[in-house]
């Protein structure tokens, strides 16, 4: 009981994850006009969105596959951790040195849910270090 405790926070990141990751890579990879369209900042080339959204797509299924079985993933989980941390980082020095075109809240929300999803899969990676 006490190992299903300790991996509790890790899959509550994953689930997240996974729920983001295809959220936003469905968003890049099929409309990803509609997502510049809404974010109202300067256009650019699709097919720079597009590639990416396959990408994160593959990354949402993976979390998936990890939340049913975590055993022995640690390095997909800090592989997740870090990308969430620096993709959050980076979104975060956009905001602050104003590279960043569009509406203030298309850029404020996925900087804060990368940075807080990748405190949740630390933590998780921490509290679940034993089976990992």
């Amino acid at each position: 009981m006490a190992q299903n405790d300790n991996v509790k926070v890790l899959k509550f990141a994953l689930i997240i994850l996974a729920v983001i990751a295809l959220a936003y890579g469905f968003g890049l990879l099929f409309v990803p006009g509609l997502l510049v369209k809404l974010s109202g900042g300067n256009s650019v080339e699709f097919s720079w969105l597009r590639w990416s959204g396959g990408i994160i797509i593959a990354l949402g299924i993976g979390a998936l596959m990890v939340f049913s079985k975590p055993e022995k993933q640690g390095i997909f989980v800090t592989s997740m951790a870090l990308a969430t941390l620096f993709a959050g980082l980076g979104m975060l020095y956009s905001w602050i040195m104003q590279e960043y075109t569009g509406s203030t809240w298309f850029i404020a929300l996925p900087t804060c849910l990368m940075l807080v999803l990748s405190v949740l899969l630390w933590w998780g990676r921490g509290q679940a270090k034993g089976i990992l």
